[in-house]
């Protein structure tokens, strides 16, 4: 039996940690709702290190630029705190892998935070209708609803994608976790600050 996760729990991690909602939901499911263990785990994958950069300015980085057979276009920031990490050799192939990832994967948003409301609010209205006509019972239809918005935003928020080249492995990283294995890895704060993506015809 799968345990339930509240959202103040998950709150409260990514508060401890500064990981992402969806690395502190996983994260809980994974221990069984051990705060602890979610933390030892988050902190093993790199992820709850980013807490400690979190309040240090990203004034660096560079845009990068990918075209794909002519057809789709990507222009994307990633921002750092100095030059010198910028012109890293890891840095710059997470950001060209960033690219490539948009590209295929044609997110609309960088994080969940930037949803629109009336997004949601749309999507809630046809996940309503839908449960509706599934016989879903009245009592769980929130539940149900909320569940299929969740699933409906990570595919489309960039951050809680998973990485296109890992797809085909058992455990796929998402781009949030690729974000902080990377600040791990240049010891400095890296954030995805926005992306533009072109479609020839669109």
């Amino acid at each position: 039996m799968s345990t339930t996760i509240s959202a103040q729990a998950v709150k409260e991690l990514r508060e401890k940690t500064g990981a992402g909602m969806m690395d502190c939901k996983r994260a809980l499911e994974e221990a069984g709702g051990d705060m602890e263990a979610a933390t030892t785990a988050l902190r093993k994958k790199g992820l709850a290190d980013a807490a400690k950069r979190a309040g240090r300015a990203v004034n660096e980085g560079l845009i990068h630029s990918y075209i794909h057979n002519d057809r789709v276009g990507v222009l994307v920031e990633v921002n750092t705190e100095t030059d010198f990490v910028a012109r890293n050799d890891e840095f710059r192939e997470f950001v060209h892998d960033l690219a490539l990832h948009i590209a295929a994967m044609r997110p609309m948003w960088v994080s969940a935070e930037d949803v629109p409301e009336e997004y949601k609010d749309s999507e809630r209205a046809i996940y309503a209708e839908q449960v509706k006509k599934d016989g879903v019972p009245e009592q769980a239809r929130e539940k149900a609803i909320e569940g299929k918005l969740s699933k409906q935003l990570r595919q489309v928020v960039l951050l809680d994608q998973e990485f296109v080249r890992d797809q085909a492995e058992k455990k796929p990283r998402t781009i949030e976790e690729l974000r902080a294995e990377t600040a791990a890895k240049v010891g400095e704060n890296v954030t995805i600050r926005r992306f533009a993506l072109f479609e020839l015809g669109q």
